[in-house]
């Protein structure tokens, strides 16, 4: 079923954040055959293009050389300048070159309230016409990067988040289900601790990790048309809001959580949250389509769980308004600074071609978009994430992101400040009402 991605209610859109790594080996080469990949009908000049990517480890990285030394080869003067870095580095460095007015001409854009802002100041191109191939291919997954009719980037994977889990710990602990609800959850606490594993492993430290909690019990809490009408509203009073914070601070004084959580980064490093996960330190962590290859990345094998890859939902609770079948998620784009040369565009509308995106999803670098390429995906876990992105009532994308920098900033630092302990549910609504009230 094709839906649209819910940039917190009114336009669709299904990611974040989200990251790269390496992963099991691609079966063929999926540039195979084509004898000029990425051919541009722009006029032949010396022109660089800067591409800044995520995909910073393994196969992953090797495959974005590659299609950028295959573009360059189908395109005499066009250079392809390729920055493949952590993701947390490559955010800070955006928001640097955003600042300074320096951006690379082939940028990773997260769509929602971030993308509206720069659309507004006249910073992204709009690519309506000359992806227009591309678009319609893509079909309602492009929504969430389109604003008053308009595109202003390709996503190339879309996914949703949930428990990533090690199944070897979960049968050392003597779990048998995943949990589907909170009382599972709580449950499953106990018998991993009692087995000496800690549950749950958390990247506080980025802060973004931990605020996915307070989303994912805001989509439990509210019923649809409340999130719907806050995205024009901006209006925080409803109850269900007070609920997802009381909701995750039963989870936090429940201590689930590594040891020293609230500095933990979220995937840099075998001692962030990812890795911990990854190198058995941890049973579980809340995490997107990403975890498997950012796991990858951070295990000496290259292989992450393995076969000991597990996922589940975000459990329900009692009393929950919103539909079971939601999910948070959110996507990548593909995007373009509104002074970059048309061999920018030419150069995404490859990287959402049939054949790029096969590699992509061979490779189990995300969830594609492009609809050829689904049959693709390799890994078991991320081919169930597919349909449940795809059968979920509502797919809805970060609040930090659908809002916007100033309310999701304000929203995710007061959430920060919970898990450390510091802040109420109410002290959550207040200062994400307090910064969409500047926003009015």
């Amino acid at each position: 079923m094709k839906k649209q991605i819910l940039a917190f209610a009114a336009v669709a859109s299904l990611a974040l954040s989200a990251c790269g790594g390496t992963a099991p080996a691609a079966t063929g080469d999926p540039t195979e055959g084509a004898t000029s990949p990425g051919a541009t009908s722009a006029p032949a000049q010396d022109v660089t293009l800067r591409w800044w990517h995520n995909s910073n480890t393994g196969e992953g990285k090797d495959y974005y050389d590659k299609v950028a030394a295959d573009f360059e080869a189908a395109n005499p003067g066009v250079t392809v300048e390729v920055s493949a870095m952590q993701h947390e580095d490559m955010v800070t460095k955006l928001e640097a070159a955003w600042q300074s007015g320096d951006v690379p001409e082939i940028y990773m854009e997260r769509g929602g309230g971030e993308l509206k802002d720069k659309v507004n100041a006249g910073l992204v191109k709009d690519i309506s016409e000359p992806s227009a191939e591309t678009i319609a291919k893509l079909g309602g997954n492009v929504a969430g990067w389109q604003i008053d009719g308009k595109t202003y980037g390709l996503p190339f994977s879309l996914g949703v988040v949930g428990f990533w889990y090690n199944k070897d710990l979960f049968t050392k602990a003597g779990i048998t289900e995943a949990p589907e609800t909170w009382t599972d959850m709580f449950a499953a606490f106990d018998k991993l601790r009692a087995a000496g594993i800690e549950p749950i492993s958390v990247g506080a430290g980025d802060k973004w990790p931990a605020a996915h909690y307070w989303y994912y019990f805001a989509l439990r809490a509210c019923p649809s048309d409340v999130l719907d009408k806050a995205v024009t509203s901006l209006d925080f009073s409803d109850q269900c809001f007070i609920t997802a914070g009381e909701q995750l601070e039963k989870v936090v004084k429940a201590q689930p959580f590594n040891a020293g959580f609230l500095t933990t980064p979220a995937q840099a490093g075998p001692t962030s949250a990812s890795g911990l996960l990854a190198t058995g330190k941890v049973a579980m962590e809340l995490a997107g389509h990403w975890e498997p290859g950012v796991m990858q990345g951070l295990t000496e094998d290259n292989l992450g769980l393995g076969d000991a890859t597990g996922w589940f939902a975000f459990p329900q609770f009692d009393g929950q308004k919103g539909d079971p079948t939601s999910a948070l998620g959110g996507g990548d784009a593909w995007a373009v600074p509104e002074k970059a040369p048309e061999q920018a565009v030419d150069f995404i509308n490859y990287l959402l071609s049939d054949e790029i995106q096969k590699g992509f999803a061979e490779l189990d670098m995300g969830l594609p978009t492009n609809p050829s390429a689904s049959q693709y995906v390799a890994d078991p876990a991320l081919a169930d994430l597919l349909k449940v992105r795809d059968n979920a009532a509502r797919v809805q994308l970060y609040f930090d992101t659908a809002f916007g920098t100033a309310i999701g900033g304000a929203m995710n630092d007061a959430i920060a400040l919970m898990f450390a302990g510091q802040a109420s549910p109410q002290d959550i609504v207040n200062a994400t009402q307090e910064a969409a009230d500047a926003e009015k």
